[in-house]
Protein backbone atom coordinates (compact mmCIF):
# COMPACT_ATOMS: atom_id res chain seq x y z
CA UNK A 1 0.00 0.00 0.00
CA UNK A 2 2.82 2.44 0.73
CA UNK A 3 3.85 2.26 -2.95
CA UNK A 4 0.41 3.51 -3.96
CA UNK A 5 0.52 6.33 -1.41
CA UNK A 6 3.95 7.39 -2.64
CA UNK A 7 3.01 7.17 -6.32
CA UNK A 8 0.52 9.95 -6.87
CA UNK A 9 -1.43 9.96 -10.14
CA UNK A 10 0.49 12.69 -12.00
CA UNK A 11 -2.12 12.90 -14.76
CA UNK A 12 -4.67 14.54 -12.43
CA UNK A 13 -5.30 18.28 -12.47
CA UNK A 14 -3.39 20.17 -9.75
CA UNK A 15 -6.46 20.89 -7.56
CA UNK A 16 -7.69 17.32 -7.90
CA UNK A 17 -4.27 15.92 -7.04
CA UNK A 18 -4.18 18.16 -3.97
CA UNK A 19 -7.56 16.75 -2.87
CA UNK A 20 -6.39 13.16 -3.60
CA UNK A 21 -3.38 13.73 -1.34
CA UNK A 22 -5.48 15.31 1.41
CA UNK A 23 -7.82 12.30 1.47
CA UNK A 24 -4.83 9.96 1.81
CA UNK A 25 -3.55 12.04 4.73
CA UNK A 26 -6.92 12.18 6.45
CA UNK A 27 -8.06 8.57 6.01
CA UNK A 28 -6.51 5.15 6.51
CA UNK A 29 -7.18 3.66 3.07
CA UNK A 30 -6.61 0.14 1.82
CA UNK A 31 -5.10 -0.42 -1.64
CA UNK A 32 -8.47 -0.92 -3.34
CA UNK A 33 -9.79 2.30 -1.74
CA UNK A 34 -6.86 4.24 -3.20
CA UNK A 35 -7.75 2.89 -6.62
CA UNK A 36 -11.38 3.95 -6.13
CA UNK A 37 -10.22 7.39 -5.01
CA UNK A 38 -8.07 7.70 -8.14
CA UNK A 39 -11.01 6.72 -10.35
CA UNK A 40 -13.18 9.30 -8.58
CA UNK A 41 -10.56 11.98 -9.22
CA UNK A 42 -10.32 11.02 -12.89
CA UNK A 43 -14.11 11.22 -13.19
CA UNK A 44 -14.06 14.67 -11.56
CA UNK A 45 -11.39 15.93 -13.97
CA UNK A 46 -13.28 14.51 -16.96
CA UNK A 47 -16.48 16.21 -15.79
CA UNK A 48 -14.68 19.55 -15.45
CA UNK A 49 -13.14 19.22 -18.93
CA UNK A 50 -16.55 18.52 -20.43
CA UNK A 51 -17.99 21.52 -18.58
CA UNK A 52 -15.24 23.75 -20.01
CA UNK A 53 -15.94 22.50 -23.53
CA UNK A 54 -19.67 23.17 -23.09
CA UNK A 55 -18.95 26.68 -21.88
CA UNK A 56 -16.75 27.30 -24.91
CA UNK A 57 -18.84 25.58 -27.60
CA UNK A 58 -22.38 25.68 -26.22
CA UNK A 59 -24.85 22.90 -25.52
CA UNK A 60 -25.72 22.08 -29.14
CA UNK A 61 -24.25 21.89 -32.60
CA UNK A 62 -25.83 21.70 -36.06
CA UNK A 63 -25.35 18.34 -37.77
CA UNK A 64 -24.76 17.85 -41.50
CA UNK A 65 -28.52 17.86 -42.12
CA UNK A 66 -28.99 21.18 -40.37
CA UNK A 67 -30.59 19.65 -37.27
CA UNK A 68 -29.57 20.88 -33.81
CA UNK A 69 -27.97 18.12 -31.73
CA UNK A 70 -26.76 17.91 -28.16
CA UNK A 71 -22.99 18.05 -27.89
CA UNK A 72 -21.31 14.79 -26.77
CA UNK A 73 -19.80 16.66 -23.82
CA UNK A 74 -23.25 16.75 -22.21
CA UNK A 75 -23.20 12.96 -21.86
CA UNK A 76 -19.55 13.01 -20.76
CA UNK A 77 -20.32 15.55 -18.03
CA UNK A 78 -23.39 13.63 -16.87
CA UNK A 79 -21.69 10.23 -16.87
CA UNK A 80 -18.58 11.54 -15.14
CA UNK A 81 -20.53 13.33 -12.41
CA UNK A 82 -22.58 10.18 -11.77
CA UNK A 83 -19.39 8.10 -11.63
CA UNK A 84 -17.78 10.57 -9.24
CA UNK A 85 -20.81 10.55 -6.92
CA UNK A 86 -21.00 6.75 -6.90
CA UNK A 87 -17.29 6.31 -6.26
CA UNK A 88 -17.35 8.83 -3.40
CA UNK A 89 -20.35 7.03 -1.91
CA UNK A 90 -18.49 3.73 -2.29
CA UNK A 91 -15.46 5.16 -0.49
CA UNK A 92 -17.70 6.13 2.43
CA UNK A 93 -15.44 8.97 3.59
CA UNK A 94 -17.89 10.60 5.99
CA UNK A 95 -17.02 10.55 9.67
CA UNK A 96 -17.70 12.54 12.83
CA UNK A 97 -14.94 15.15 13.03
CA UNK A 98 -15.80 15.92 16.66
CA UNK A 99 -14.32 12.61 17.82
CA UNK A 100 -10.84 12.74 19.32
CA UNK A 101 -8.56 10.76 17.00
CA UNK A 102 -4.95 9.79 17.43
CA UNK A 103 -4.82 8.31 13.91
CA UNK A 104 -6.72 8.74 10.64
CA UNK A 105 -10.28 7.44 10.78
CA UNK A 106 -11.12 4.10 9.25
CA UNK A 107 -13.72 4.00 6.54
CA UNK A 108 -17.25 3.52 7.79
CA UNK A 109 -17.53 0.31 5.82
CA UNK A 110 -14.53 -1.07 7.73
CA UNK A 111 -15.93 -0.31 11.18
CA UNK A 112 -17.58 -3.06 13.14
Amino acid sequence: MSDLKEKHPAHLEADTLKWWSSVLEEFDLEEHHIKLLTLACEAWDRCQLARKALKEHGMTFIDRLGTPRARPEIAIERDSSISFARLIRELDLDFDKTEDRSRPPALLSNRS
